[in-house]
């Protein structure tokens, strides 16, 4: 085969019942990433992997791993059932997400393979019962390995073949570093080893030293960023704060904006903002909020991702802001302290089939734009980035654009052309819905959300185990209605869209209510049936 030409799945020496499963995820051809990587682990090799979010890490190191096990098991002779296979991740949403992937690939070989997860939220007593049937691979974070390897829970020095590290240059950066040095004394002296990251940083340069032995080394010649043919990139300048919270009303609630979508802001208060600021518009979004359970936060991501509410409001503060290098883990802040640190948010979340991810609140450092661009144009699907720039925030742009420009130095994020001025009308109900918005009601809204989620999360546990269909009624973008809200303000009359827009928007269709129904309402509320009537009439033609 020519080199030129693009090593297919079928061409690896896979095991058939692996590449029946890569078939039913939709897979034609592999990624860059696990082209380069697949045949090199097969060979036995060490590597370290450089490759932008969304280029499919997870699988490019689950694919050889499942392979070499079954082979093993396959062609050697009949040995104990052990643990032979580890994947460490920083976060627990990131453990579950590696331990899915690794489960649908194994969907043929689920006998020969066993997956087990100790990241999970289950007592320490119930993940002992499952490492106690040693299962073939065990994922999860550096601490709660740690934790049973220390109470003979789970033994490695004899049996692990295979070492992950998948976003290895976060590991030490949330705070993993002693667990990690502590761990490596556990294990057996040769194992082969895949050092999996976005960036190649300090921190991976010493994970290099401590794990790899000659390892081969992977920097793809990729952009951080998929192309401009599948990944649009735009800015729009804001004068005020004001009109960022306009122009994010008009794109949602005009539907210019299609499909499912992330917003990301900058502190978790400006999430309960926005989130509230929306409800006034009966515009549903739900707060992937660190404070809440790792239950809700998970179930919150599957069922975005299986449609159930199209637009989640997220920060990344806590994922690239709060831990910070040689520090114990829950010694922060004060006001970080009811985060759990080892929750991820922008960084290697799966969120799947998002069209487009607005960025509210400029990212804080040009690293996060990548992270948070990365939740969209995944694979090669398309997908949009809309980042808000306030004129006193354009120094901060020009370093996201001097990284994402390169040596070129050509513009990556282009004007995104909107005319503010065709959107005026809209604005006094933007100020009346900002208005209702106070720090009391955002406060009141947090703290009622966390009640709810722990009762979900916790009295409910049983129960929804044994009716599992149950748990998809509940919702997280219901009202939570600690601000006033208007009900008028979630219609749009016709007069108020901009003409040129007209012919975009989807039409507003009112509720047929029965003549019965009316003539009650009537005789109940003489007040509401003239409001009824004055909205049904057509506004008189503009002056010209």
């Amino acid at each position: 085969m020519a080199d030129s030409e693009q090593l297919g799945f079928e061409h690896m020496g896979l095991d058939p019942r692996l590449l029946q499963a890569v078939t039913d995820q939709g897979w034609s051809r592999p990624t860059l990433i696990q082209e380069k990587a697949i045949p090199l682990a097969l060979e036995g090799k060490d590597l370290l992997a450089r490759a932008r979010t969304g280029s499919g890490k997870t699988a490019a190191y689950a694919i050889p791993m499942l392979q070499l096990l079954l082979h093993g098991k396959a062609s050697g002779p009949a040995v104990e059932q052990a643990v032979r296979g580890l994947v460490l991740v920083p976060t627990k949403e990131l453990a579950r997400q590696a331990q899915s992937m690794i489960q649908q690939l194994a969907a043929y070989c689920a006998r020969d393979i066993r997956v087990a997860n100790v990241s999970a939220a289950e007592d320490s007593a119930s993940q002992r019962a499952v490492l106690m049937e040693k299962p073939d691979i065990v994922v999860g974070t550096p601490s709660r390995i740690l934790n049973h390897v220390q109470q003979d829970n789970l033994k490695l020095r004899d049996s692990l073949e295979l070492l992950v590290m998948d976003e290895a240059d976060l590991l030490f950066s949330f705070g993993f570093e002693e667990e990690l040095k502590s761990l490596l004394c556990h294990l057996p002296r040769i194992y082969q080893a895949f050092l999996m990251s976005a960036t190649f940083n300090e921190d991976v340069q010493t994970l290099k030293e401590l794990v790899l032995h000659n390892p081969v080394t992977l920097k793809l010649q990729e952009s951080q960023l998929p192309g401009p043919e599948q990944l649009q990139q735009f800015q729009v300048v804001c004068d005020t704060e004001e009109d960022k919270f306009l122009l994010l009303y008009a794109l949602l609630k005009l539907s210019l904006i299609r499909g499912k979508s992330l917003l990301f802001v900058n502190t978790l208060e400006r999430s309960y903002r926005l989130r509230l600021f929306l409800e006034q518009f009966s515009i549903p979004a739900c707060v992937l909020n660190g404070e809440l359970p790792l239950r809700s936060r998970c179930h919150i991501i599957s069922q975005f991702n299986q449609g159930f509410y199209d637009c989640v409001i997220a920060t990344d503060a806590e994922v690239l802001g709060a831990p910070v290098k040689g520090k114990r883990r829950g010694t922060g802040p004060k006001g970080d302290r009811a985060s759990d640190p080892e929750a991820g948010v922008a960084r290697g979340i799966d969120f799947h089939h998002v069209s487009a991810v607005l960025n509210f609140d400029l990212p804080p450092s040009p690293e996060a734009y990548i992270h948070r661009a990365g939740r969209t144009a995944r694979a090669n699907n398309p997908g949009v980035v809309l980042t808000f720039v306030l004129p006193t925030e354009q120094s901060q742009l020009g370093k996201i654009e001097e990284l994402l420009g390169g040596e070129t130095g050509a513009p990556a994020l282009l004007p995104y052309q909107f005319h503010m001025e065709e959107i005026e009308g809209f604005r006094y109900r933007c100020r009346d819905a900002m208005r209702s918005v106070t720090k009391q009601a955002i406060r009141e809204a947090r703290l009622k959300e966390i009640k709810e989620e722990l009762l979900h999360s916790e009295k409910l546990k049983t129960y929804f185990e044994d009716n599992p269909r149950d748990l998809q009624l509940l919702r997280h973008d219901l009202p939570l209605h600690p601000a006033v809200v208007k009900p008028h303000l979630g219609h749009v009359p016709d007069y108020l869209v901009p003409p040129a827009l007209r012919g975009l928007v989807r039409p507003h269709r009112k509720r047929k209510v029965s003549s019965k129904k009316v003539k009650k309402a009537k005789a109940q509320n003489p007040l509401r049936s003239f409001r009824h009537r004055g909205q049904k009439r057509k506004p008189s033609a503009a002056p010209s």
